[in-house]
Formats: C-alpha cells, sequence, structure tokens
C-alpha cells in the first residue's frame, strides 16, 4: 500500500522513538502533546528545510521525511504567497 501524504504521517507508524541521525542514539520522536515546537526545531534555507536542534528533532525529521521533495517545493510556493513558514 502506497501512501501519498506529504506531511510524513504514514511514515510514523506505532512508532515513538528512533534513531538520532548525529549520534546514532535511540531518541523519543517529537510530541507535539507534550513539547513545544521551538525547543526541537528551525527552518532553514530560506524556510523550505525543517532542521532538527535536538536528538528528538532530528530523529523526527528523518523518521518522517519532512524534508522530501515534494513538501519542499510545496514550501517554496507556499513561502513565495507569504504563507510560510508560520509566525506562531
Amino acid at each position: 500500500m502506497s501512501c501519498r501524504n506529504p506531511n510524513g504521517n504514514c511514515y510514523k507508524g506505532a512508532r515513538t522513538d528512533a534513531r538520532d541521525p548525529e549520534t546514532g542514539q535511540l531518541v523519543p520522536l517529537f510530541n507535539p502533546r507534550m513539547q513545544t515546537w521551538s525547543d526541537h526545531f528551525t527552518w532553514g534555507n530560506g524556510g523550505t528545510h525543517l532542521l532538527g536542534i535536538t536528538s528528538t528533532g532530528r530523529a523526527t525529521v528523518i523518521s518522517f521525511r519532512l524534508n522530501n521533495e515534494n513538501i519542499v517545493e510545496a514550501r517554496a510556493i507556499w513561502i513565495e504567497f507569504g504563507w510560510h513558514p508560520p509566525t506562531t
């Protein structure tokens, strides 16, 4: 079965942990109900790429493929229209 959802939810499944690509350690994935987005992420490359600034952030970006080609292209278009990056 193929998933076409560009926000990465297809890749999550029941996982709550993943490997930090920088350290190789198993770390918890980002949980928006318990953690603050800005503590773990920032925007890079003019807002087209999501950057993990903690082990949890890095593992989440990689695990959910949050910088895949399609979403990066979409973010570039959103930036042109002033819809991205979010201001809150």
